[in-house]
């Protein structure tokens, strides 16, 4: 897809009442692969109103008919998986091998999910003379991101409509295309006029007027901090519900007794997957301190393996980051990193050798990190790794906490109950231990400043669901 000029809203597409086209950027080239158009508030309203209508009866709708319904967009995608996998390459910048593994495929690993929780979840429970319910939260207004834009509208769309709500979608505006595929395919397996509406634009237009919108029952977010903040102080004065998922900062603690050559490069290669450019990604390498020189020599050699380049090429690792905007800022902290006094493993300013055009950052390993750095407190969002030495497993615990964030974490390690006490003692919602990779039905979501509520698998789909006590008197 190239451009998306239109809204889909009401089951069709129509124009936007004030037309406002932005361009679409190819990170790799710098150059225009298309357009849409930005909404505003009025287009808000409209999308409500046909989500509004249409939750009246999709409510009502029977399990087995929302299966069936799953089923259908499960086929649906499937005959446009090779259009998402280039979509999203050209847009964000990821490989194409990444894009066709584990971006687009995303979408069919939480349909499946979806599927799986629909028919086995319990709606109603008897406890004595109460009777409880759970039923959907109504209209559902879902900001989403551009690191993996499927994966993050899929988590929040399919459970949504397993669970029988309606909901208002704004994709992230830098990378929309992969949206409107979506879109279509929700259209082609026929979900019902209203259920699901799409509307683009930017957060101070569209994710505002959503935010605020007095018939959004529910607000879900994913993105940086500091905007995932504004939403809920938007969505405050109507009392709506607001799931978060917001930036990270994650630990990755390697113990004394791990295997640390194993260890050390699938940090490092975990870390640099997607250009660095995910929530739960490992960028903070916590290692001990008689074995930081030994790991940072293992870095190296791991990090000059990465191969950045092309997304089309199979032999490039990762591709360029976004868009300027985000090169920018990555390149800044990199200088800070150098700046405060990190010993530069490897990477660093600039662009990678032989590349002249392109959002390309070389991946850039920092050792001798301390904990109060700006590269060690901020999200850099970037293929950047933060090495620090740690003296003890308590130190190491004490150090990995010590962050606003508490999304994911990691832990290597020999002694399984030893590798459990520390997984235990981690303020994350996510621990990993020895390279554990996602569940699909495991909870995803954070504590402290990396959000609130969950998404994936049942506790994903809960969070569509109100809870009814329906109490009848003793029997006598």
């Amino acid at each position: 897809m190239d451009s998306c000029l239109k809204f889909y809203i009401n089951g069709e597409w129509v124009d936007p009442t004030d037309p406002k086209p932005l361009d679409v950027i190819n990170p790799a080239t710098e150059e225009v692969i298309g357009q849409i158009m930005l909404g505003n508030a009025t287009d808000v309203d409209k999308a409500v109103a046909a989500a509004r209508a249409a939750f009246e009866t999709f409510s009502q709708t029977t399990v087995e008919e929302r299966v069936a319904l799953l089923e259908r967009i499960q086929a649906a995608y499937k005959e446009r998986y090779g259009e998402m996998v280039e979509t999203i390459s050209a847009e964000m910048g990821a490989p194409v091998w990444l894009c066709k593994a584990a971006q687009a495929a995303m979408g069919p690993a939480h349909l499946g999910t979806a599927i799986d929780v629909l028919k086995n979840y319990q709606f109603e429970e008897q406890r004595g003379n109460i009777t409880l319910r759970r039923e959907p939260v109504g209209v559902c207004g879902f900001i989403t991101p551009w690191n993996w834009p499927i994966n993050q509208i899929a988590c929040k769309v399919l459970p949504a409509l397993a669970a029988g709500c309606t909901m208002v979608l704004k994709p992230s505006e830098v990378a929309p295309l992969n949206a409107a595929i979506f879109a279509e395919v929700l259209d082609a397996a026929g979900v019902p006029k209203g259920v699901f509406n799409l509307v683009n634009g930017d957060g101070p237009s569209v994710g505002d007027a959503m935010s605020r919108h007095p018939g959004i029952d529910m607000m879900s977010f994913t993105g940086s901090t500091r905007a995932g903040i504004q939403v809920a102080k938007s969505a405050a004065d109507t009392v709506k519900r607001v799931a978060q998922e917001l930036g990270g900062k994650s630990p990755n603690i390697i113990l004394d007794d791990a295997d640390l050559e194993s260890a050390v490069t699938g940090g490092v290669q975990g870390m640099m997957m997607n250009s660095g450019q995910s929530c739960n990604a490992p960028s903070r390498m916590l290692v001990p301190a008689k074995l930081h020189d030994q790991a940072m020599a293992i870095a190296k050699t791991a990090c000059e393996g990465v191969n950045v380049g092309d997304p089309k090429m199979k032999d490039s690792n990762i591709g360029p980051v976004v868009s300027k905007v985000q090169f920018d800022r990555i390149q800044a902290l990199i200088q800070k990193g150098i700046d405060e006094g990190a010993t530069l493993v490897c990477g660093g300013p600039g662009l990678p050798d032989g590349l002249t055009k392109g959002y390309y950052v070389k991946p850039t390993i920092f050792a001798n990190v301390n904990n109060d750095m700006t590269i060690a407190r901020e999200e850099i969002f970037g293929p950047v790794l933060c090495m620090l030495p740690y003296e003890s497993d308590e130190d190491a615990v004490r150090i990995a906490n010590d962050t606003v964030y508490g999304l994911s974490a990691y832990v290597s390690g020999g002694d399984p109950a030893r590798v459990q006490r520390v997984a235990n003692a981690l303020r994350a919602g996510n621990v990993h231990v020895n390279g554990a990779g996602l569940d699909f039905h495991a909870p995803f979501g954070g504590y402290k400043q990396s959000g609130n509520g969950r998404e994936w698998g049942e506790f994903g789909f809960e969070e569509f669901l109100e809870v009814k006590a329906v109490m009848k008197p003793a029997a006598a």
